[in-house]
């Protein structure tokens, strides 16, 4: 019988010597599996870091389509109850980027029309076709000579102005050299102290050329779960007098839908003291306006709708 106890008890206890070694194997086990996936993902890092950086032209084309289309017909609590209006708005941005080891070249361009229509029926003399309430366009390249990752010696080239109204007519070309920081990979700041803003325009005496400094950033990022974000802002500060200084932002935010289509928020921010004192004297007839009596009004526009990106 005792035999018997004896036998029984270091079966037992051989049984759990077992399992507490198959325990210490599993944790063994268990760190060893990982220790080889910090590894892996490691090595998949670094090769996504080549894949990032490796050489070549990366291109793409993005924009938004908005469209309002409306008709009232005997709607007697509208004060133009028979009445017909429409907005329509496409903006389209393109760019194509060029990255190696020493240098990079950065090419970029946009285009933002916008027509609106209002057409009272019972009214024959008013105006019943599309206008031109937005219109765009603006081109750059900047060429950037590595100095470390982050910054290059740089210089830019910039044009922006309008193309279906006035083409030229006030036209902006840029020309400047300076630095730019990439602090990451989706954001470039550039800043350029010597900048020639050359202006063409039919109205010489509001409009002048000037050298100055010219500000950059720009940003363009996708933010997971099919959201992207983009902002540019635009600046140049004039050396001879600051009324000839200029900005621009723009910003959009898209929501992927399916495949290169989804819904899209455009807006766009400018101050430039020279087209509110050409607005004030040839569109609203204020012969007496100068620089110092008018008021810099924020211009600033909103498009939403439709988006794609390819």
């Amino acid at each position: 019988m005792k035999r018997t106890i004896l036998l029984f008890i270091a079966g037992f206890l051989s049984i759990a010597g077992v399992k507490a070694q198959s325990l210490e194997e599993l944790e063994l086990a268990k760190k060893a599996t990982k220790d080889s996936i910090s590894r892996l993902e490691s090595k998949l890092k670094n090769i996504q870091h080549k894949i990032d950086s490796f050489p070549g032209w990366e291109t793409g084309a993005s924009g938004t389509l908005g469209l309002n289309i409306s008709n009232f017909n005997n709607w007697f609590q509208k004060d133009i109850p028979n009445s017909s209006g429409g907005a329509i708005g496409v903006t389209v941005n393109v760019h194509a980027n060029y990255d190696e080891a020493k240098h990079y070249w950065r090419n970029a361009g946009t285009l933002n029309v916008g027509w609106v229509k209002f057409d009272d029926q019972d009214d024959p003399d008013d105006e019943n076709g599309y206008q031109v309430a937005t219109d765009i366009f603006n081109i750059s390249s900047l060429y950037g000579r590595k100095l470390t990752q982050k910054m290059a010696a740089s210089a830019r080239v910039e044009y922006r102005s309008s193309i279906i109204d006035d083409f030229n007519d006030p036209g902006y070309l840029d020309l400047g050299i300076g630095g730019t920081w990439k602090p990451a990979k989706s954001l470039f700041c550039t800043f350029h102290p010597i900048n020639a803003n050359l202006v063409f325009a039919d109205e010489e005496s509001i409009y002048r050329s000037t050298f100055g400094a010219k500000f950059v950033a720009d940003y363009n990022t996708d933010l997971g779960g099919g959201l992207s974000l983009t902002s540019n802002f635009s600046g140049f500060l004039s050396y001879k007098n600051f009324n000839r200084s200029n900005w621009t932002w723009t910003g959009s935010v898209n929501y992927k839908l399916w495949k290169v289509v989804g819904l899209g928020i455009e807006g766009g921010l400018r101050g430039n003291k020279q087209e509110t004192l050409d607005h004030e004297i040839n569109k609203l007839g204020n012969e007496d306006a100068t620089f110092d009596t008018i008021d810099n009004k924020l211009q600033h526009y909103f498009l939403a709708g439709i988006s794609y990106k390819f």
